[in-house]
């Protein structure tokens, strides 16, 4: 099939609208925050803009970078080995909130490896299921070998505690697998081994089990455990079908914990309304759509599993994200892929959004 000259230009212009809006919402949810906080307004614009140009370099770089390259053992087991000790040193760093979540320099840098996992872990599974799709019935040989680094990567990321991440990787993990052909008794068998640990994560943790409890009812502990999803109901429910307009929320006010990272999706709810924040789940949707075409259309086998796990990485966080702030889902701390305020993530999408942009030049039309 012939080479395609240029990239998905619908996934870029999709990629690019994504960080724009991210940007403006974050300044909005958040200037009045910066500005009680460190004495100017500008202050998380100014730091996610930093890293949304770094990016968007990255971006551009790995667009025109051969994907073939990722093919290679000593690649790989570098860039996984790196991740592993990335996410080991943050328990060396000292704790934010009872987590171990950040590495940082000094007081101005500060970077969360949980992230890099994401697209590290579909790169690993890509690189070694593509020329095992044949024996992918096989649980020795094919099967334990792709899910024990996974397992690693996960488990680490628990510990620190990241249980929402955590459960992105493990998701995206079953997904490729999937893809790749494993048969889905495999699959459930592997829902019931991890199920009893899901559970205690959830109901032994005192914290995480009122969290549970308050999904189940949120109006239970509304100046407790369920402040945060009940702030963020009420800053979905105000904004009506138009919002109450750019720069007017009243949730950000220090109502709404977070306002400019986690819930970010409940304050672009508030100001521009169902219609705001149904425009941003269809450019989630159309990104979607042209991810897992260009999965459907790519010829080599490692191409097409590294483009839908880079693909269904996005799309699981973004919808746990939206399900959390709508209280579909119990609350945990995932960002919104491109909009939520946060370096690590932003850099690290872009970076996952050039590869993938790199891969659709080996599709036709």
């Amino acid at each position: 099939m012939a080479r395609r000259v240029g990239v998905d230009k619908w996934l870029f212009f999709v990629t690019l609208t994504l960080v724009v809006l991210g940007l403006a919402m974050v300044f909005s949810a958040s200037a009045v925050v910066a500005e009680a906080r460190y004495g100017s307004p500008y202050t998380f614009l100014g730091k996610q803009a930093g890293w949304a140009l770094l990016g968007i370099v990255l971006m551009f770089l790995l667009m025109r970078f051969d994907y073939r390259r990722y093919n290679s053992r000593a690649f790989i087991y570098s860039v996984y080995g790196i991740t592993v000790l990335l996410l080991l040193v943050v328990f060396a760093m000292h704790g934010s909130h009872a987590t171990h979540r950040w590495i940082r320099f000094g007081g101005f840098f500060t970077f969360q490896p949980s992230e890099i996992a994401k697209p590290v872990l579909a790169l690993y599974l890509a690189w070694f299921l593509h020329t095992r799709l044949h024996t992918i019935r096989d649980f020795r040989h094919t099967l334990a070998p792709a899910l024990i680094p996974a397992f690693v990567l996960i488990g680490l990321v628990v510990k620190e505690p990241d249980l929402g991440t955590a459960l992105v990787l493990f998701a995206t993990t079953c997904l490729v697998l999937v893809l790749a052909g494993m048969e889905w008794k495999y699959l459930l068998g592997t829902f019931a081994v991890v199920a009893p640990f899901i559970a205690g994560l959830l109901l032994l943790v005192p914290w995480r089990r009122a969290r549970m409890m308050v999904f189940l009812n949120p109006e239970a502990d509304p100046q407790g455990a369920g402040f945060h999803i009940n702030q963020s109901l009420i800053a979905v429910g105000t904004g009506g079908w138009t919002g109450r307009g750019y720069m007017e929320g009243v949730q950000k006010l220090f109502y709404l914990p977070e306002p400019h990272t986690d819930f970010i999706f409940a304050n672009i709810a508030e100001e521009l309304g169902f219609l705001g924040a149904a425009l941003i789940v269809v450019l989630f949707v159309m990104l979607g759509w042209r991810g897992l075409r260009a999965v459907f259309l790519l010829q080599d086998p490692f191409a097409r599993l590294l483009a839908f796990g880079i693909t269904i990485t996005i799309l699981i966080q973004a919808f746990f994200n939206i399900s959390v702030v709508i209280a579909l889902l119990p609350t945990k701390g995932i960002p919104l892929p491109f909009i939520s305020s946060g370096g690590t993530s932003l850099c690290i999408m872009l970076i996952s959004m050039g590869i993938l942009l790199n891969l659709t030049r080996e599709i036709d039309g």
